[in-house]
């Protein structure tokens, strides 16, 4: 029942991991070998290329997304997390076990995580840092997206990332997130719960 708590103490978490990491293996970044057909550029037009492991990467988020949903909409898991998510009370109240709904969540986002890093791979550099940098993003998409929607992270993902890389040319990197910062801010201003909240008689 204390969110802001709670997320300080993950993040904390985070960097005690990071720094075992550093201490028990090396805190020098690793060498990663791209594949053959993940090389090279595709050029859509004359000046505008994308390279191929963006690209490959792209359908493999896809694949995941699509993964993840067949998860929370035909699983019986999926439906004690979104019940949960709706409702904590009510939930117990039918016999979900919502502290076991709640290590099995943190279970799959752990994996979707480190899912994601395998992504990084062939994007940034591997070290114990990996991924530090799109900690704030990731909270900028869920909340524009709403909690708990899949399709509101997937939407929101998509146009903050295009914003930002529209921008970028003219702005430069770090003015433009800052102004997508700002962006955000004004936005959740307007619509506290997001891009898709959440409906129903009984979402808390």
């Amino acid at each position: 029942g204390r969110p802001l708590e709670t997320l300080l103490a993950t993040f904390g978490i985070s960097l005690i991991l990071q720094q075992a990491v550093r201490s028990v293996f090396s805190p020098l970044n690793r060498m990663v070998q791209t594949p053959d057909w993940m090389s090279g550029s595709l050029e859509i037009v004359n000046g505008l290329s994308i390279t191929w492991n963006r690209i490959y990467i792209f359908f493999f988020c896809l694949a995941c997304f699509l993964a993840l949903w067949a998860v929370m909409k035909r699983t019986r898991l999926g439906l004690e997390v979104r019940a949960v998510s709706m409702n904590r009370n009510m939930a117990r109240a039918v016999g979900i076990s919502d502290r076991k709904v709640d290590m099995l969540t943190f279970g799959l986002g752990s994996g979707i995580a480190g899912v994601a890093g395998v992504a990084l791979s062939q994007l940034a550099n591997v070290g114990p840092n990996l991924g530090q940098q799109y900690i704030v993003d990731s909270f900028m998409v869920v909340v524009v997206g709403g909690v708990s929607n899949l399709w509101g992270t997937l939407v929101s993902g998509l146009m903050l990332g295009v914003l930002n890389k529209m921008m970028e040319p003219w702005l430069g990197a770090v003015l433009a997130k800052a102004v997508m910062l700002v962006v955000i801010i004004l936005f959740i201003q307007k619509f506290p719960r997001g891009l898709f909240p959440q409906k129903g008689r009984g979402v808390e």
